[in-house]
């Protein structure tokens, strides 16, 4: 069902948002990779609500535990299974939305689908759920980079119509974490940061692009038709809370150009092929080419907002909600190890598939 993503490395995640906790199952990572809690906890740190004034006051330690699946700090090549408790949740801060749907949430469209919900906090829809995505994210970037030398970024290039200059090629992780926006373009990132305080002050919400990039990746990787290695990377985008658009290399500006500015011209250097522009994203037919695959994810402004809405209930009345509990006025420093996260998981995919299938 929906709950599930990924063929050979195939990843569960299961919980609610206000209630014992979330998790993740993994199964299909290859045994005797040196794995810990200590290679997964600081990417759930990057995610974890209450780490600076930008994001959600909700306070989560986000503490990871392996319940299966290694042994001595290997993987054994069984589901890994994996979770973190809740230990903040405020369920009574929603009571009001168990009779009135939110706006712009899920709430009405789960209550048509299963005649039943989880009103509080939003239950299965919550971006607490990505708990588990970025714990096997965090594996599955272990995996590429141990056996493949293949390393996986993201960084917010944009929040509303500030936009960052970034060099793709040379940003390191360390630019990107130097900053709570988490973009790696010092001067944008202090303009971010103010819009973003300026914008929670005002009980409002905006949206913006994260930059996804991984570098390394080996050309061959990917399949024909609908296992193409973009598409793979659109629905994991798109599979995001609050995710609204995907577009990877020239993207839409692309209908721009001519096919003859659009192409990429194939070279040798050191006796590898490659090509001299990179409009592709890495990615040509379905398949990595070599190149650097680049890609930008829009994610719009945070549903809840602390102003009356107009809405009905579930009797379809008529009435107003105004928006309660801790939320994100801008879900992008957060959205950023998430959307990392799936890369990894997608690209781990690949690289198992391909080998499968290529040797």
């Amino acid at each position: 069902m929906g709950n599930t993503f990924g063929h050979l490395f195939r990843i569960t995640t299961w919980g609610e948002s206000h209630g014992g906790g979330v998790g993740v199952v993994i199964d299909g990572c290859p045994p005797r990779l040196p794995l810990t809690e200590a290679d997964i906890q600081p990417d759930l740190d990057r995610r974890r609500p209450g780490q600076s004034p930008l994001v959600s006051p909700r306070q989560e330690s986000d503490t990871v535990q392996i319940l299966s699946g290694t042994f001595e700090g290997l993987t054994l090549g069984t589901p890994i299974a994996m979770w973190v408790r809740n230990e903040d949740a405020r369920p009574d801060a929603y009571n009001e939305m168990a009779t009135k749907f939110r706006p712009s949430h899920a709430d009405y469209t789960y209550q048509a689908k299963y005649g039943f919900r989880n009103w509080q906090g939003g239950g299965r829809t919550s971006a607490r759920e990505t708990v588990g995505r970025v714990a096997a994210g965090a594996v599955a970037r272990k995996l590429l980079r141990v056996q493949y030398g293949v390393e996986v970024l993201a960084y917010v290039s944009q929040v509303r119509d500030l936009t960052a200059v970034v060099d793709n090629e040379r940003v390191a992780a360390e630019q990107i974490e130097s900053n709570p926006v988490r973009c790696p373009d010092p001067e944008a990132a202090a303009r971010m940061a103010a819009l973003i305080e300026q914008t929670r002050r005002a009980g409002d919400t905006v949206g913006g692009f994260v930059q996804g990039l991984a570098r390394g990746v080996p050309p061959g990787w990917g399949d024909p038709v609908f296992d193409r290695l973009e598409a793979d990377l659109a629905k994991a985008m798109l599979s995001l809370p609050a995710c609204r658009g995907f577009e990877i290399g020239s993207g839409f500006s692309s209908v721009l150009m001519t096919g003859r500015e659009h192409n990429d011209a194939f070279t040798v250097r050191d006796g590898v092929v490659r090509t001299v522009t990179n409009r592709s994203g890495g990615i040509q037919g379905g398949i990595s080419n070599g190149e650097m695959i680049w890609f930008r994810v829009a994610f719009k402004p945070v549903a809840t907002v602390m102003h009356e809405q107009a809405t009905v209930d579930v009797n379809l009345q008529p009435t107003t909600l105004r928006g309660r509990g801790r939320h994100d006025p801008c879900v992008l420093p957060r959205a950023v190890p998430i959307v990392q996260a799936m890369t990894a998981l997608v690209l781990a995919d690949h690289a198992l598939r391909h080998r499968a299938q290529c040797g």
